[in-house]
């Protein structure tokens, strides 16, 4: 059986869904949090890279700190992912996936300085609150209101607070934001 033949279910497609929401409605969800997964898959990954490789003084209290936010960026991941899959849709999965659809700036493969992965990270954080904000007053705006809980109540909030933190170390090392 070759690939294609196994496939229950081609990307971009939607399944049928009784949600109140129109097909197209459904379609625009579904790429918009396909995208936002992209950028967290991403996210999660320097977040892990950074948990590998930080040195320095503060190494304890950041390694700690980069793992507790790749762990939540995990569960961003998963809320986004079932999201997609309650619109019909089907969610993005490989890293090729998430090279191709997401901005965020892949990290070099060396070990980079503690300041350096902040601001990394920090413009990351970044790159996914600016494309959240509208993608949740677009959902708003469309009458799905699951799409821009989801973006609001959890990635907008989440991202926010996790920059804000990461903000905070790189201040107390003497660096601007």
């Amino acid at each position: 059986m070759s690939d294609e033949e196994s496939i229950i279910q081609p990307y971009g497609s939607l399944v049928a869904s009784r949600l109140g929401l129109s097909e197209q409605v459904r379609h625009q969800g579904v790429a918009a949090l396909n995208r936002l997964l992209a950028h967290t898959m991403a996210m999660r990954d320097l977040y892990k890279k950074a948990h590998w490789q930080t040195s320095g003084a503060t190494f304890y209290e950041l390694h700690l700190l980069f793992d507790k936010h790749y762990g939540e960026q995990v569960e961003l991941m998963d809320s986004i992912a079932e999201r997609v899959q309650t619109l019909g849709g089907v969610t993005l999965a490989l890293a090729q996936d998430v090279a191709e659809e997401s901005r965020i700036a892949r990290a070099p493969r060396g070990r980079e300085s503690v300041p350096a992965q902040l601001r990394r990270l920090l413009e990351a954080h970044e790159t996914i609150l600016g494309e959240a904000r509208p993608l949740a007053h677009e959902a708003a705006k469309v009458g799905d209101d699951g799409t821009n809980d989801l973006i609001v109540s959890e990635l907008i909030r989440t991202n926010e607070l996790q920059s804000w933190f990461i903000g905070q170390h790189l201040m107390a090392r003497g660096e601007k934001l």
